[in-house]
């Protein structure tokens, strides 16, 4: 026996061991799903609070989609997704972020996700692009933060 063999405490090592997987399960733990439902010609929420690393789902829906249009400075915005098809994201950083229907933009299909609670980015998404009955939609949406 080595005086390096001596020197380890089985104990020590469980230890160790539980509080790294309690670290790790924390995470996966505190993050949650949440659903947004792609309506007729609209959101539901239009408004979603999530948190960082919650994931995010748009169940499939004949005739949707999602495309992000704005979001905090310096992060990439999310591919479009497909059509009919369910999208599912993890936004891991705060703040807002602003998407739509493609094809029914014009018509206010749009919503806004709040990340951490951040809305520092506000008036950029008061200033970002908002077709037909998207611009007033944008407007009171907004109002309601």
């Amino acid at each position: 026996m080595t005086k390096y063999d001596r020197n380890i405490n089985p104990l020590r090592v469980l230890m160790i061991i539980v509080i790294i997987s309690m670290l790790f399960c924390a995470k996966i733990v505190s993050s949650e799903e949440l659903k947004v439902e792609m309506l007729d010609k609209s959101y539901a929420p239009e408004i979603l609070y999530s948190e960082v690393g919650d994931k995010i789902i748009w169940p499939k829906s004949k005739g949707h989609n999602v495309e992000f249009v704005a979001g905090p400075t310096s992060v990439s915005l999310p591919k479009r997704s497909k059509m009919n098809k369910q999208y599912d994201i993890v936004l891991e950083t705060p703040g807002m972020y602003y998407y739509w229907c493609t094809p029914h933009k014009g018509m206010g299909m749009i919503g806004l996700i709040v990340v951490g609670g951040d809305t520092s980015n506000k008036a950029a998404i008061a200033k970002a692009k908002a077709f037909g009955k998207s611009k007033k939609k944008l407007a009171s949406i907004l109002a309601k933060l």
